[in-house]
């Protein structure tokens, strides 16, 4: 049940003074007022005693559960291996990533493989932007041809497997168009990514006010330097934080190209796993590989995200 106190008056003219200052400084507090119903100056609703004083809510108290989740896994993963009669071979890995022969710098298959994907990633990204930027414009046109193929090419990229897409690209549209196995992959990719591209930068230059728009008209700007010079600037900081997943997500999906024999970072895993059968410590290196480009990217268009909003 909630109850409705009433400030009296002499605590009015302290409260009032105090939030027109910001100062911070609180009202005296009224006898038979409770606590937790208490508005405070800054607008937030007081915290009830000793909540925040609990030990499940505290710091080290997190701590404790991720290192157990982390120990439970580990605990899982090598009892695993020791009921398979696993042998631990960590001491081979290093050369599958870089050795020293006689002297001289010799790269191992995963740098290889490493090389390729970022290749693959590089040209995705680009192709899937400018493909999402083409289909936002197309669905946000005034054409109804260009509305009609944008949305056919939305729900059919977006409904139907990756993998299937992916060997459509290669046993069909590859061998008409003539592309290798690399660009087929890279354009499968693009084309895939760049469906979820659209609907991200659609709905950024739709969160932009239509008086914005309205108001580049006003001043005798055309369309298209409404969108350069009015829409995009306030579009693009709302469309950084999915864009970066739809980036994350592509480094990820670039491992689907294995399938048609691409010699990528996964490819050169399964490669290595045949020949030593080191299946633990060749995917574990693998998956800290990938960690190791994705979670660098995060932390970089997070600082990107927050220098843009800085700016404005």
């Amino acid at each position: 049940m909630k109850f409705r106190y009433l400030w009296p008056p002499s605590l009015l003219g302290p409260l009032d003074k105090a939030i027109r200052e910001g100062s911070g400084a609180t009202a005296p507090r009224a006898s038979g007022i409770a606590q937790s119903d208490t508005p405070s100056v800054s607008g937030r609703p007081a915290t009830t005693p000793g909540r925040a004083g609990r030990w499940w809510n505290a710091s080290w108290f997190d701590t404790v559960q991720f290192l157990v989740f982390c120990g439970a896994l580990l605990w899982l993963v090598v009892s695993g291996a020791m009921s398979m009669g696993y042998s631990w071979q960590w001491y081979r890995v290093p050369q599958f990533i870089v050795r020293i022969v006689d002297g001289e710098l010799i790269w191992g298959p995963l740098a290889a493989g490493l090389a390729v994907t970022l290749q693959i990633t590089a040209c995705s990204v680009v192709l899937a932007l400018a493909i999402g930027l083409v289909t936002a414009f197309l669905r946000l046109s005034d054409s109804l041809a260009g509305r009609a193929v944008s949305k056919v090419y939305l729900e059919t990229v977006r409904n139907t497997p990756l993998l299937i897409q992916m060997y459509l690209f290669y046993f069909v549209l590859g061998p008409i168009i003539g592309l290798d196995r690399f660009w087929v992959g890279v354009w499968c990719l693009s084309v895939f990514e760049g469906a979820f591209a659209c609907e991200v930068i659609r709905a950024g230059i739709l969160s932009v006010p239509r008086g914005q728009r309205e108001a580049g008209d006003s001043i005798g700007l055309g369309r298209a330097q409404v969108y350069r010079h009015v829409v995009l600037p306030q579009a693009v900081p709302l469309m950084l934080p999915p864009l970066t997943g739809l980036m994350v997500s592509l480094i990820k999906n670039s491992a689907i190209v294995s399938v048609i024999a691409v010699l990528d970072l996964t490819t050169a895993g399964r490669d290595i796993v045949a020949e030593t059968f080191m299946s633990f410590e060749i995917w574990m290196t693998v998956a800290a590989i990938y960690l190791g480009i994705t979670v660098p990217l995060s932390v970089l268009m997070n600082y990107v995200e927050r220098r843009v909003r800085t700016c404005d």
